[in-house]
């Protein structure tokens, strides 16, 4: 149902049509976005618990894996509930207001994920360039300030999203093709000008995207050129084993954001709408699901305090990564 607000028509709500063209397979579809979702939140709040718990892990990495854990969870709470809703239930209204606020937090900690591990990359540069004052730079209130000038660069920079979104005339129905409100899909349901929403859209992506991955590789080509330098080979390859699990979560994230952005530009009538839309969620799911696996695996430090708490064992010795 549509009602009138002054000159624009405006949604009462929005039909969220879940994965076009593969309705009738929404069930199956369900299992592993369940599977994944329930990964993510054990896994995130398990990485969360132990990093409260254990003094060995009270460290400027594991405070910036902290930062990771707690975006992971908000990010993927904010879509996987009410898809699941979609697929098993056939809940599919959303409230205009409720749509807004969906949008809002989907942008805002996709953009946090990405300043984090920017500042993850930061957090190794420092690491390996300059061991000897990796404490004194890295200091409890630098790791707060920067947290939260990254949470409130993402707040700032997507607010304005919610606010073109709102201005537009919804004339075109109220079905969006997605199973979450993403900003483009519930624009283009308007018959109004959405020039402003495209051009922010791309700025927006080049100011936090865009900087992210400049500083990120800026900071992993100055590792690089200090691992090389090291004489020992045996030293060398430590410094490189302790950006492993940080390559692999970079890997996760921006793999599906990659490919949804330029199939969306270059591949828009031969990619189908089904595949963006899996991809989505895919990018939504994917790096809150294999953060954690991959940082209990490949960090020692973790893996030793969870066999540690496991085995009941007060003798295994905690080594830094």
């Amino acid at each position: 149902m549509l009602m009138l607000n002054k000159t624009n028509w405006t949604p009462a709500s929005f039909i969220l049509n879940g994965v076009p063209g593969l309705e009738d397979m929404h069930l199956w579809i369900s299992f592993p976005f369940c599977s994944m979702y329930a990964v993510a939140m054990v896994g995130n709040c398990g990485l969360l618990y132990l990093i409260h718990l254990e003094d060995s892990l009270h460290r400027p990495m594991y405070y910036f894996l902290a930062m990771l854990s707690l975006t992971d969870i908000v990010m993927c709470s904010s879509t996987i509930p009410k898809a699941l809703s979609i697929f098993w239930c056939h809940l599919k209204e959303i409230g205009f207001g409720e749509c807004l606020v969906q949008m809002f937090f989907v942008h805002t900690f996709t953009g946090m994920e990405s300043g984090v591990l920017m500042l993850m990359a930061l957090d190794r540069y420092v690491a390996i360039c300059y061991p000897l004052r990796y404490s004194t730079i890295l200091t409890n209130p630098v790791i707060a300030k920067v947290g939260l000038a990254t949470f409130l660069r993402g707040v700032f920079l997507i607010i304005p999203f919610t606010f073109l979104t709102k201005r537009l005339p919804y004339c075109r129905g109220n079905i969006i093709p997605h199973t979450y409100c993403d900003h483009m899909s519930v624009a283009k349901l308007s018959c109004g000008n959405i020039k402003a929403n495209v051009i922010y859209g791309l700025m927006v992506a080049l100011l936090i995207g865009g900087f992210d991955i400049l500083c990120i590789t800026v900071s992993y080509t100055m590792i690089l050129r200090a691992v090389v330098s090291l004489s020992s080979a045996d030293a060398r390859q430590k410094a490189f084993s302790t950006c492993t699990a940080h390559i692999c979560a970079i890997v996760f994230s921006y793999s599906p954001a990659f490919f949804s952005f330029f199939s969306h530009r270059f591949g828009g009538h031969t990619i189908p709408p089904s595949c963006h839309i899996i991809v989505a969620n895919i990018y939504l799911l994917l790096p809150p699901t294999m953060n954690p696996i991959v940082y209990g695996v490949k960090t020692k430090q973790i893996r030793d305090c969870v066999i540690r708490i496991f085995s009941g064992s007060k003798d295994i010795k905690s080594h830094s990564i």
